[in-house]
């Protein structure tokens, strides 16, 4: 992510996950709470690199 568009773009994808909360977007990072037995990682990424971007990790 580079600019606020992007910012939105990635908290629009997540924020329309179900089991996902957006805590926290910013330029470069997403921090966020995620229930695993309603999503996978999997999943996360896949919307994440739909919406444009690329997961680069999941702490």
């Amino acid at each position: 992510m580079s600019c606020n568009h992007c910012v939105m773009q990635v908290k629009k994808a997540l924020s329309a996950m179900t089991g996902v909360q957006v805590e926290d977007v910013q330029i470069g990072s997403a921090r966020i709470r995620m229930d695993e037995s309603l999503v996978s990682r999997d999943a996360l990424a896949a919307v994440i690199e739909k919406a444009g971007y690329q997961l680069t990790s999941i702490q």
